[in-house]
């Protein structure tokens, strides 16, 4: 997702030849994009801001790149990600909508408990990852991509028509709240001073909501896309600017922006949708099998399942792997060659690791090179250059879980 003028000599990038995937310098096309709740703030703190996904986002801030990334790791970020799709699913056959359009156990979930699941198609590709959470409220709170906002929101509302025509009771809504990230080490820490809930609680994929320094009916998600300890907060529009204001107010706290945020999620091992996962990959082929429920499974009653199931078993073309390279960083389209010189792949995204100081990206190979430790070659800049398999994520997750 990423960029700016600073960022260019960290990532070796010219500004005009970034990948869509990080989104674009703005321009006359301003207008048209949307804006989330905390576009005048970032501007007062010199947001840097590209299009992406139809949006308006800071890509970066004052601190380069590198130094917001490395300040995540070690302190606390905060992204706006107001730019997600959120959504409630009501009604008593809530469940059975949403297990008629993913690949996870939606029923097992326990209160407030959520999982990462993928929208899948009748061929088994995925049409986008997301994250449902059963709320004690009685409705499925869903966070999906802004990028598939409206292919997820048209799939979602089809569902909802077709299940109500038979007598369902089920309904959707658009949530119109912002999204803040608040990711790091010391996140817990720095939101516990603004709540009343004691953190120590909520543990990695489950939520409550609650008042968040002085704002009321934010839902508190503790997950992210960094690999680091941290929640997402959904807070209605009117209070975000107030909540953004009261988190920066804490010297942990930095703004981060979509540079920092690709180089994290990549270090952390996490796939990018339309980059690194599409509808021409299957779950088992992205690695991603995890997330197929065992009774779902067994029941087979997913999109694709008659085609996702068999790759569980090894018949399965290729595997998305992770990379690691000495030299010129690895770039999406690169091509991955075996050590005889001949293509057998291709990198879907990478960058310099900001905590390795190594290149590491992503890619599809055949399963026969998956193995971590293979030896490879990759071409960048019509040059070869060795690379190596390795395992992901690149660097350790801090996701916190009780005890």
């Amino acid at each position: 997702m990423q960029r700016a003028v600073s960022m260019v000599a960290h990532l070796g990038l010219r500004l005009q030849a970034l990948p869509s995937a990080l989104g674009r310098p703005l321009s006359c096309a301003q207008d048209v994009l949307r804006r989330t709740p905390l576009y005048d703030f970032h501007l007062a703190h010199g947001g840097k801001m590209v299009a992406y996904a139809g949006w308006s986002l800071p890509v970066q801030y004052r601190d380069s790149h590198v130094a917001s990334h490395l300040h995540t790791r070690r302190h606390c970020s905060l992204f706006d990600v107001s730019h997600m799709l959120q959504t409630k699913i009501l009604g008593c056959d809530r469940v059975k909508l949403m297990e008629s359009l993913v690949v996870g156990d939606i029923a097992e979930l326990r209160p407030n408990q959520g999982t990462l699941s993928l929208f899948t198609n009748e061929a088994g590709g995925i049409l986008d990852d997301l994250i449902v959470t059963s709320t004690s409220e009685g409705y499925l709170y869903v966070v999906s991509n802004a990028g598939c906002w409206d292919k997820d929101l048209a799939l979602m509302q089809g569902k909802v028509r077709e299940l109500q025509n038979m007598g369902s009771d089920v309904s959707l809504e658009v949530v119109d709240n912002g999204l803040l990230a608040l990711q790091g080490p010391t996140a817990a820490q720095v939101l516990q001073a603004g709540v009343a809930d004691d953190l120590r609680k909520l543990p990695f994929m489950t939520s409550a909501v609650m008042e968040v320094f002085g704002v009321s009916g934010c839902r508190v998600t503790r997950c992210g896309y960094t690999g680091e300890d941290g929640v997402e907060i959904s807070v209605p529009a009117a209070g975000a600017v107030h909540l953004a204001t009261a988190l920066l107010e804490n010297p942990e706290v930095k703004l981060a922006g979509l540079a920092a945020r690709d180089s994290l999620r990549l270090e952390a091992g996490l796939c990018l949708y339309g980059s690194d996962i599409d509808e021409h990959t299957t779950p088992v082929e992205g690695s991603l099998s995890w997330t197929l429920g065992k009774r779902r499974r067994t029941a087979m009653d997913f999109p694709g399942a008659s085609v996702i199931l068999p790759q569980l078993k090894g018949k399965v073309q290729r595997r998305r792997v992770g990379l690691m390279c000495e030299g010129a960083p690895m770039r999406a389209h690169s091509p991955i060659l075996n050590m005889e010189g001949t293509m057998i792949g291709t990198v879907t995204s990478g960058c310099p690791s900001p905590c390795l100081k190594k290149n590491v990206a992503m890619g599809y190979v055949p399963c026969e090179y998956s193995r971590p430790g293979t030896p490879l070659l990759v071409e960048v800049r019509r040059k070869q250059q060795m690379a190596v398999v390795s395992k992901m994520p690149f660097v350790t997750t801090n996701y916190y879980t009780l005890k």
